[in-house]
């Protein structure tokens, strides 16, 4: 019986990696359940919680680029960091104005960060745990086009929003489960 054991940079990116991801789990699971209180209108605790998403993608994404310097490039991940950064401004900007405004916005953000998830998903593959992200990236790009067609809908709605944070919360958790081996260098 042999045992492949990974390089020390990619079992320590992939522990790093595997704790980021649940709490990334944890956090849209909460979001998702506060923003359900408050979606129906844009008052002052919708547009926190518009805003706070993007920069908890921030934070994610410095810890990403800070624990991938030793497996790859985390120039993608800076560029994520500034996208989301835009995403924040821009929400709280568009909160000034109605619901159609910020799903423009929000839409925008998601098709760009949901492809360079899935840009750095897929060149991670060999590290284990990444179909969860490359399909996540997937999906993030189609849904930032529903939520770009929904703020043309009759009664557009910040609900799609949950909608958007759940499944990639799930994303999460199945790829921090699989990472759990890459984590352990086999």
């Amino acid at each position: 019986m042999t045992t492949t054991v990974a390089a020390p940079g990619i079992s320590t990116t992939a522990s790093t990696l595997r704790r980021l991801y649940f709490v990334r789990f944890a956090f849209a699971i909460v979001w998702a359940l506060v923003m359900f209180t408050t979606a129906e209108h844009l008052g002052p605790l919708a547009v926190t919680l518009l805003v706070l998403y993007p920069l908890f993608d921030v934070a994610s994404a410095i810890i990403d680029a800070r624990a991938s310097r030793t497996t790859g490039s985390p120039n993608l991940l800076y560029a994520n960091v500034a996208v989301s950064l835009l995403a924040a401004a821009g929400v709280a900007a568009a909160s000034a104005s109605d619901i159609p405004a910020v799903l423009r916005v929000w839409g925008a953000w998601a098709i760009v960060a949901g492809l360079i998830q899935l840009i750095v998903a897929v060149t991670r593959r060999k590290m284990g745990g990444q179909w969860p992200m490359i399909i996540s990236g997937g999906i993030s790009v189609l849904a930032g086009g529903s939520f770009i067609a929904g703020a043309s809908a009759a009664d557009p709605t910040l609900t799609n929003a949950i909608g958007y944070a759940i499944p990639g919360a799930i994303f999460f958790l199945i790829s921090a489960i699989r990472l759990g081996r890459a984590a352990k260098g086999n």
